[in-house]
């Protein structure tokens, strides 16, 4: 099939799963982890090719991906994918405003992607750190009580290449 989504990269590591797991229907959301990291969406084809896979029907797929938040299914996320968070510890020690900062200085508004891609910036309810608060979770890694000026750094280290694409933001600064 041309129009396949689905790389023998993605099938192979969903089919790993699968033994890992007590039904098909558990390795939903596994699967969908592993075509949003590689695609940084999860498109409609790509649902309907998870649920031919696991033996499932799109809807139920679909009903999954709709459920989470996380998964963005219209267009990829930005390179670097950030959840600032809005909790009551952040709202305390001045979030608000830092992150009125943060988004003037990245040039989007919330749940935006920047337009050379490199950034995608959404809020959370709470990402369980509240011992650091103010924190944002960029891709996997979590910036512990952050300020304008980690936030000027953060931006500043964002790669300004279009073509690379790590997947983590484990080598980019943040305070810790």
């Amino acid at each position: 099939m041309s129009d396949r989504i689905l790389t023998d990269e993605m099938i192979d590591a969903i089919r790993a799963c699968i033994q890992r797991y007590p039904t098909r229907r558990a390795v939903t959301l596994p699967a969908l982890h592993i075509v949003n990291e590689r695609l940084r969406h999860v498109p409609p084809r790509a649902v309907v090719e998870i649920a031919e896979l696991l033996e499932l029907t799109p809807a139920e797929v679909q009903d999954t991906v709709s459920f989470y938040g996380f998964f963005k299914q219209d267009r990829p996320h930005g390179r670097t994918r950030v959840w600032v968070c809005r909790s009551l510890s952040c709202a305390l020690r001045g979030a608000d405003e830092l992150w009125d900062y943060f988004f003037q200085r990245a040039g989007i508004r919330p749940g935006e992607t920047s337009e050379d891609g490199r950034l995608t910036a959404e809020f959370a309810e709470c990402l369980g750190a509240c011992e650091h608060a103010p924190c944002m979770l960029a891709n996997d890694r979590l910036c512990k009580t952050m300020t304008k000026e980690d936030i000027d750094a953060f931006l500043n280290s964002l790669p300004a290449d279009q073509t690379q694409d790590s997947g983590t933001a484990n080598s980019r600064p943040c305070a810790t």
